[in-house]
């Protein structure tokens, strides 16, 4: 039998993903005069903010939840003509403006799907892509997204109507004449009930446990800006401080008919949502607990009501799996990352945006491909990292503690994540900055308006 063919390209590095954390080390490598290449198995550059990707979870009524002014890469601010908060479609131009500006665009591979990628001699990695190529590498960068595997529940009975993750939804349009259900309450959820609050006939949302919601202003500031404009702070003090000022501004939410939160402001991902408040307050949508079970058409909550429904969409989340890893992490083996970004024993492997945030999440995997671009041209430092390894993962949540769910497992806090890619760096012995981060914004041209 002949050996397997193999294309050696042991002196590059792979970046799997041309989507923000992808395109975001890209562009430190490049800086960083990283030789690297950059596959991406869709059409073009953006990840899930490109509607036209089999996959996606993206929404026509999708928005950031971080204001613009905070959301930016590192050095390439989103254009001041932009909304307090874009929309799916602003980021996506303004991601690719970025990719064009920063000469990324030309150096994606598209269309090749990487399968498998595998330990080789040393510190090496063979990668297996679908078109049944091989090819071997220094090292890898993993910048695939999270949020792209479905995380489905299990109820009693059976449901004889419509059902689907909310990765599958589209558009409001589909639940005209329909009487909705919408199980989960994060951003997404509240999002997808807000459209079937305007658009079906009935809708009803269903949480099985109480959030604390955010508005998306707070004295004529978008939220997030107005925390983050002045001193930060320690959790002990911002958790008490928030809790007072939710209780003055938003109320009471029992009024609602949603479940009193369980935990303190912060302790689970911020709900920054101005609109659910709003339909619920005006009766154009109805608040239930978690579903007990389905009977046909009919759906039981946990409190003994019940709701006849024609379409269930299940908000529920994402499996935080990283299938071409998954020989080296196991299943869901993102949750195991070291400081979400490494495995120990295997220095030259980064994983690039695998995390939640409190915050605009741009200028953080701008911070990670700095960080790798250091650790991608310099031996010593990748040495330095392996000792680090060895050692007990670093707590990332500013000091609150989350509440135990899936999703938090691989949440971090802006500030304190901020501070320890800053800290591993020069600990590791790479203070240099990036020039990525020093650059003024580029050319807006390239945005559409």
């Amino acid at each position: 039998m002949s050996a397997e063919a193999v294309d050696d390209r042991g002196e590059r590095y792979l970046i799997v993903g041309a989507g923000p954390s992808g395109l975001a080390v890209a562009r430190a490598f490049a800086e960083g005069g990283v030789p690297f290449d950059i596959v991406e198995r869709h059409r073009d550059v953006g990840g899930i903010w490109d509607m036209e990707n089999p996959g996606t979870p993206m929404y026509d009524s999708a928005h950031f939840i971080s204001s613009k002014t905070l959301s930016g890469f590192d050095g390439y601010p989103m254009p001041s003509h932009y909304p307090d908060y874009p929309g799916w479609r602003e980021v996506l131009a303004y991601i690719r403006a970025f990719a064009d500006d920063h000469g990324l665009r030309e150096r994606v591979e598209v269309g090749v799907d990487v399968e498998r990628v595998l330990p080789d001699d040393g510190d090496a990695w063979r990668v297996k892509l679908a078109s049944g190529e091989t090819r071997r590498y220094g090292g890898v960068v993993a910048a695939a997204g999270h949020d792209w595997l479905p995380r489905m529940p299990a109820y009693p009975g059976s449901f004889l109507g419509e059902r689907y993750h909310s990765v599958c939804y589209r558009s409001a349009r589909e639940f005209l004449g329909k009487r909705v259900l919408v199980v989960g309450g994060g951003n997404s959820g509240c999002d997808i009930a807000c459209d079937a609050a305007t658009h079906a006939d009935r809708a009803f949302i269903s949480l099985r446990r109480g959030y604390h919601f955010l508005p998306k202003h707070l004295f004529g500031k978008p939220t997030d800006l107005f925390f983050r404009s002045g001193p930060q702070p320690p959790a002990r003090l911002a958790q008490p401080v928030l809790s007072l000022l939710l209780r003055v501004v938003v109320g009471d939410l029992t009024r609602y008919g949603l479940p009193k939160p369980d935990h303190k402001p912060l302790a689970s991902h911020p709900i920054v949502n101005s609109q659910l408040l709003h339909h619920l307050a005006h009766g154009n949508i109805a608040a239930k607990p978690d579903v007990a079970r389905f009977e046909g058409s009919t759906v039981h909550f946990t409190d003994d009501s019940s709701a006849d429904v024609d379409l269930v969409v299940f908000a529920t989340g994402y499996r935080h799996e990283i299938p071409f890893l998954d020989t080296v992490l196991g299943v869901d083996g993102g949750r195991r990352l070291w400081a979400n970004m490494f495995v120990p024993g295997h220095p030259t492997l980064f994983v690039a945006g695998h995390f939640e945030s409190d915050g605009g999440a741009y200028s953080l995997v701008s911070k990670q491909g700095t960080l790798f671009a250091g650790l991608a041209r310099r031996p010593e430092a990748r040495q330095a990292l392996a000792a680090r390894l060895r050692t007990p993962a670093p707590s990332l949540t500013g000091g609150i503690r989350h509440i135990d769910s899936p999703r938090h497992g691989i949440h971090v806090n802006l500030e304190a994540y901020t501070h320890f890619l800053t800290k591993l760096r020069n600990a590791v012995g790479d203070s240099q900055s990036g020039r990525g981060n020093e650059k003024t914004a580029l050319s807006r041209s390239r945005v559409d308006d």
